[in-house]
């Protein structure tokens, strides 16, 4: 037997501001049932696992061992926009990947075309 992943898990201070943001990434939505201590997105359209996001007290203090990496379906310039309009912060851009923030300043990519 093998497992599979079925969620992702992300500690953060605001369960419901994290999700609201990566629902609008994965053009998804926050499940009705998500309350200020847990939230979470199902994926939209393909089955992947689901992102649950978890109140702890403490705030993030070092850099992420692990990020997602996304790749665009428009043009990278106006996905990497979109993404700030809905609360990221541009890190880095070396052109072809930007290094970029969620609103707790979870680390994640958007890789060019």
């Amino acid at each position: 037997m093998v497992s599979f992943i079925k969620s992702v898990t992300f500690d953060c201070r605001e369960p419901l501001v994290v999700a609201t943001f990566w629902a609008e990434v994965l053009g998804s939505n926050v499940d009705e049932d998500s309350t200020p201590e847990r939230a979470w997105v199902e994926p939209a359209g393909w089955g992947g696992p689901s992102l649950w996001f978890v109140r702890v007290p403490e705030h993030k203090t070092a850099k992420n061992r692990q990020h997602f990496d996304l790749r665009p379906t428009t043009a990278h310039a106006d996905e990497v926009a979109r993404l700030v309009s809905l609360g990221a912060a541009v890190v880095r851009d070396d052109g072809d990947l930007v290094v970029m923030v969620d609103p707790e300043g979870n680390e994640f990519c958007v890789e060019g075309q």
